[in-house]
């Protein structure tokens, strides 16, 4: 996904966060928030998938109260996230997950492409899974 793809997604994101949820901007402006983006390497952005998570309240995420507490539970720390149990196939089709924002009042940068979906599930839980 080139650069003007990836501003038009965000864009899209916070432009859709201030229709759906009200006062949702200013919230993230002031307090803690995620802009989180899943794209497949390759694919000129065909699939990718964005939200802006909020958690005061969870919202603007499809699992965001799921998300909300698992990364409450981890402090933020992404490597402390998931199910490092999981078994997934070694079926090769690579996913970059990415986070960006504010937690509990430092900055958040995450970036880092994963063998599968499966792998991506296993290791950040529901902070990732976008898809409804």
């Amino acid at each position: 996904m080139n650069r003007l793809t990836r501003t038009a997604a965000l864009a899209a994101t916070l432009m859709a966060t201030c229709l759906l949820a009200p006062g949702a901007t200013a919230h993230a402006a002031s307090g803690d928030w995620l802009s989180l983006t899943v794209t497949r390497p390759g694919t000129n952005g065909a699939g990718s998938r964005a939200a802006l998570l909020l958690c005061d309240p969870p919202q603007g995420h499809p699992k965001a109260a799921e998300a909300c507490a698992e990364l409450t539970a981890a402090d933020g720390d992404f490597s402390r996230l998931g199910d490092k149990d999981t078994l997934c196939t070694l079926v090769y089709a690579p996913v970059r997950a990415r986070a960006q924002g504010r937690w509990h009042g430092k900055p958040v940068t995450y970036d880092r492409t994963f063998g599968n979906a499966c792998e991506l599930g296993a290791e950040t839980g529901s902070v990732f899974a976008l898809e409804g």
